[in-house]
């Protein structure tokens, strides 16, 4: 694994080193054991996520997939959104994802040769990154991935000896359902637009409205103000972001608690972490994360990823901002999304696995590993900094800038990241929040300094 720049990226496979035997216990992973292309990869997701989580942290929330909401529709500010609608929305996301369940194999498969059974670590792994996530999401950032992938991890574990075979299958078939799912949201959201709107007409006309009448305007207006909310509902959104600590803890809790704490496990975003992570597992065991395949291999897998993913998100992209971001154009043409988000995140993979195979760029790949090394305290890293530029926390700068300006902020993030990380590696094992997450896993302090 690379820990410096001095270190090679292309590094691959942990089976090189020596294994440990079974009397040796529960340790965690060593320097001698890290798959650095992994690591590169998981690197590119921690940046890549940052592209889009930036519009939600520094923008109303609506304005993520609807850039008419705020942040500005036209020149600059349309052509970022198309251009990452295609090449980062949702891709990033599923390489984290894909990751995640690659490394629970790895981790399990370790624990198991040295203990003869991982199971209660990689559970009590998994139960203290779901109490990370709940206060990350509270506190720091309303779009926090810890928890759904710990919730979701913590269905992983039967399926670790399954076949990469079976493991494909039981991803495709859950990708397939979230695709499915879209078309019937897209029905369910324009009818309730439909009905919500003539509710909203008679009650104008001074009617009285029936109860089912009120409760399909009620159910309208909640979605009109997270989807479509006026100037002085974003305004007013505006304020208490950039309010006192508790004004934005409440503004943030809202949004946690409302959506994504009471997301039921079969909801489509579930699916998708879900998808992703059996991908994973089966991508692993058939050695496509390691950059052990050849680079022809690797060549294959980038040009068909994106020669499928770019078209079709293109078009996407061209009929959404044709109907000029109509919410139910946008649910239908969602149909096609994991399509295109796992065909550009294999495009993305692909390319990726050619730098570590090749050692082309290992001034970055090496870089990137170390991101990836200490991908914990980096996303949380991400977090602190926006939280307190953005929001009521420090600067307040929540709301003031266009989209395309959010970029500024992203960049400078991913200097200090690209720098730090592999000189913080020179000095010490892991990262802060992965030492600490360790330490609470074994339920023992682990040498933090590289000489302890």
């Amino acid at each position: 694994m690379a820990t410096d720049t001095a270190v090679p990226a292309a590094d691959t496979h942990a089976a090189s080193a020596p294994q440990p035997s079974p009397s040796s216990g529960a340790t965690p992973v060593t320097f001698t054991e890290r798959i650095s292309a992994i690591d590169t990869l998981r690197g590119c997701a921690v940046l890549g996520i940052l592209l889009m989580n930036i519009v939600a942290m520094g923008l109303n929330f609506g304005s993520y997939d609807d850039p008419t909401v705020a942040g500005g529709a036209t020149g600059a500010n349309l052509w970022v959104w198309a251009v990452l609608h295609v090449v980062a929305e949702g891709k990033m996301r599923a390489l984290f994802s894909l990751i995640f369940g690659a490394s629970m194999v790895l981790l399990v498969g370790r624990l198991d040769k040295r203990s003869g059974d991982g199971a209660d670590i990689y559970y009590r792994r998994l139960l203290w990154l779901l109490l990370f996530g709940i206060v990350h999401a509270y506190l720091l950032w309303l779009g926090d991935i810890l928890y759904p992938y710990a919730l979701c991890g913590l269905f992983l574990y039967p399926f670790r000896h399954r076949s990469a075979k079976s493991l494909a299958i039981i991803g495709g078939v859950l990708l397939a359902i979230t695709a499915l799912s879209y078309v019937g949201f897209g029905y369910g959201v324009r009818e309730m637009i439909t009905k919500g709107r003539a509710a909203q007409a008679l009650a104008d006309q001074g009617a009285k409205l029936t109860a089912d009448q009120k409760e399909e305007l009620q159910q309208y207006e909640e979605w009109r103000k997270f989807s479509k909310p006026t100037e002085a509902e974003i305004q007013e959104n505006n304020d208490a972001w950039r309010g006192s600590v508790l004004s934005v803890i409440k503004a943030r809790a809202g949004v946690v608690f409302g959506f994504f704490h009471r997301l039921p496990l079969y909801h489509p975003m579930m699916f998708d972490i879900f998808g992703m992570m059996f991908l994973g597992m089966a991508a692993l065991k058939l050695r496509l994360l390691d950059a052990s395949r050849s680079l022809r291999f690797y060549a294959c897998v980038t040009v068909v990823g994106y020669g499928i993913g770019l078209p079709v998100g293109a078009y996407s992209a061209w009929l959404i901002i044709k109907t000029d971001f109509d919410p139910v154009t946008h649910l239908f043409a969602n149909s096609t999304y994991d399509l295109v988000r796992l065909s550009v995140c294999l495009g993305h993979l692909g390319l990726i696995m050619m730098l570590c195979k090749a050692g082309w760029l290992r001034w970055l790949t090496a870089r990137l590993a170390a991101i990836g090394q200490t991908a914990f305290s980096n996303y949380i890293f991400q977090s602190v900094v926006t939280a307190f530029f953005f929001t009521g926390y420090g600067f307040g700068y929540y709301g003031m800038l266009e989209r395309y300006q959010l970029y500024y902020v992203v960049g400078v993030i991913w200097l200090f990241q690209l720098i730090l990380s592999p000189i913080w590696l020179r000095y010490f094992r892991f990262g802060p929040l992965e030492w600490g997450w360790r330490s609470l896993t074994y339920w023992k302090r682990q040498p933090m300094r590289m000489g302890a």
